[in-house]
């Protein structure tokens, strides 16, 4: 059974190589290795490359990991074929140099290069952690990542919230996807260890750590509150600043609760004693 298992993967190793193949962010010209514990299924009908038992697919420095891994193929006009879309179920796990991202199932599009994680999934980096409970695509064309469905942005105590989050890439001198900016939709919340701001949209600058927002905004520090319709908040210095529709801005500060003395009930003590 090894023996055969062995054969099977050697085999689909070099069919991806002459077609050119690509995991998100990989050349297609690098060869792509597929193995799992319990072997790969062959189905001729369905044209499909199926591997079961901590399923393995890498290339690279891109390796995706799954207790399924299903590829499937389409026959060209030269006899050869093409892998079209990989899906990935339970346990997934995506890891690279410099990121991971986790999921219950993905599914990733070749032709067009999109992949989507869904099912509380959640990407981690050296020093930013994203989470959605609905799904995170990738669109590797497109430079950028978005997260659906209650999806939270964190670095060290702050955190941005929002209903859906699209993080944009760009290549650093060294040819890394690092974010530069995360656009937020509908019901944000920035949470930072000294204030609460929500508004309807917002787009975060993450070289510079000032978040833009629009619509609604109100930040809540303690027991005061501003309102208006524009906001810049620095998530690195901690300082923001609140525009209103027509320079005016409104306030509420609450002043600090006096605490009064505990009073001494004599009955209850002398009965104590």
């Amino acid at each position: 059974m090894l023996s055969a298992v062995a054969v099977v993967t050697i085999s689909l190793c070099a069919a991806a190589l002459a077609q050119g193949i690509g995991l998100p962010g990989q050349s297609r010209n690098t060869p792509l290795e597929i193995n799992a514990d319990q072997g790969i299924e062959w189905q001729q009908k369905t044209k499909a490359y199926i591997a079961r038992g901590n399923a393995r697919a890498a290339q690279g420095d891109v390796a995706v990991h799954a207790d399924t891994l299903t590829a499937y193929y389409r026959e060209k006009d030269d006899g050869g074929t093409s892998i079209w879309r990989i899906d990935a179920e339970n346990n997934v796990r995506i890891v690279t140099p410099t990121q991971r991202a986790f999921g219950n199932k993905g599914v990733y599009d070749v032709d067009n290069g999109i992949l989507v994680l869904t099912g509380n999934v959640r990407m981690e980096t050296e020093t930013d952690r994203i989470t959605a409970q609905d799904s995170l695509e990738y669109w590797e064309k497109r430079n950028l990542a978005v997260a659906r469905g209650n999806a939270i942005a964190e670095r060290g105590d702050n955190k941005l919230r929002a209903d859906v989050l699209t993080a944009h890439f760009f290549k650093d001198a060294k040819g890394k996807s690092r974010v530069r900016k995360i656009d937020a939709f509908d019901n944000i919340v920035i949470t930072t260890p000294d204030e609460i701001v929500r508004s309807n949209r917002g787009v975060y600058d993450v070289e510079t750590g000032i978040a833009k927002l629009t619509g609604s905004v109100k930040i809540t520090r303690g027991t005061n509150q501003l309102n208006g319709e524009y906001a810049e908040v620095n998530l690195n210095t901690g300082v923001s600043r609140l525009f209103g529709r027509g320079g005016s801005v409104r306030g509420i500060f609450t002043p600090e609760a006096v605490e009064k003395p505990k009073s001494t009930d004599r009955k209850t003590t002398q009965g104590a004693q």
